[in-house]
Order: structure tokens, then C-alpha cells, then sequence
């Protein structure tokens, strides 16, 4: 399997995390793997971006000019990305800080989940975000187990917060729910 993300938002979203965990994994299943980060100036609410390809054969480049999926965690990112998504990709949007309204393509899987809201009311813990976002990625695209997520958590997680690893497991679990049960 071929495949390649961008996934977008500010900075303190967790965008570089997820990223960061999706690459880990996609290792973990001996794919190949490319991250490629980007970040603003200043961190926190900042822009952060991450590139990832995966492949079952050696990788060329970590730059995606359209990439088959993108994750958008909030309305610049959307603005900035929504117009390279290849025909036919897909498009996890968070819709607790973006209007579905604004997605104009009509040539594109779009899921519009409220990542925020359910990390709040769900999960108890709004930081965790962008982790439901990644599970309902991983949800519509199924690019690596979600098992292995759970146990690559350990990797990305410092050992100063790794109590908070349920936590980030629950919040994969929410997004992933969510995704499969959509109408």
C-alpha cells in the first residue's frame, strides 16, 4: 500500500505528534516511511504541518504535491490544503473549529468530525484532539493497525506524561467510532 498524508492545524493541536505516531507505526508493520514536518515561527498557535508517506517500497521524497489524504484541524489549513487533495482522496475535518460549508470539492471523501467536542465531552481531555482526528483517519483509510498505534504510544509519549497514555488510547478509539458510524 502506497498512501501519503498532510496534516494540519496550528501549533499545541498535536499535528507533529500525530504525525510522528502514525510514522512510528507504519514502521513498526516494516512499511517504509518518510516524515516530513513544518512548523511556524512560534510554536504555540502557531501553523504546524507534517508530511507522511508510507509505502511498501523505498520512498523517493518526502514532499507531497497532492497528497491522497489530508487531515485539517482547523480553517487556514484547510484554506491552504483543500485545493491539493487529490480527485477521489480523502478529508478528515474538524469540524469543531471548521464549517463543513467551507469545503468546496465535491470530488472528496469528507468526513466532518467534531474532534474537539469529542475530546472535551468524551475522552475529558480537549488536548487530545487531534488524536481522535488521527483515529478516524486510520478508521477511513485502515494505513496501519490501531493496535499498533496503542503500542507505539510508548514511543511518542515522554515518560513525564505516559499516565496520560489511556488517555491518547481512548481518544484513537473515539475517532475511530465515530468514523465507522457515521451515516
Amino acid at each position: 500500500m502506497n498512501t501519503d498524508v498532510i496534516m494540519a492545524g496550528f501549533g499545541g493541536q498535536g499535528i507533529l505528534m500525530i504525525g510522528t505516531l502514525l510514522s512510528i507505526a507504519a514502521m513498526e508493520e516494516g512499511k517504509s516511511v518518510t516524515f516530513f514536518p513544518a512548523y511556524g515561527v512560534e510554536m504555540r498557535g502557531g501553523t504546524a504541518n507534517c508530511t507522511v508517506v508510507i509505502s511498501g517500497e523505498e520512498i523517493g521524497s518526502p514532499v507531497v504535491g497532492h497528497p491522497k489524504s489530508c487531515v485539517v484541524m482547523n480553517g487556514p489549513s484547510l484554506e491552504k490544503y483543500l485545493p491539493f487533495v487529490q480527485k477521489g482522496g480523502n478529508l478528515i475535518l474538524n469540524r469543531s473549529l471548521v464549517d463543513p460549508a467551507r469545503v468546496t470539492r465535491t470530488d472528496l471523501n469528507v468526513l466532518s468530525i467534531p474532534a474537539n467536542d469529542i475530546a472535551r465531552e468524551k475522552v475529558k481531555t480537549p488536548q487530545l484532539a487531534s488524536m481522535v482526528a488521527l483515529g478516524a483517519y486510520i478508521a477511513v483509510t485502515g494505513v496501519v493497525r490501531m493496535r499498533t498505534l496503542f503500542d507505539c504510544l510508548p514511543k511518542v509519549v515522554s515518560k513525564k506524561y505516559e499516565r496520560f497514555i489511556p488517555l491518547n488510547v481512548n481518544a484513537l478509539k473515539e475517532g475511530e467510532s465515530f468514523a465507522r458510524n457515521r451515516a
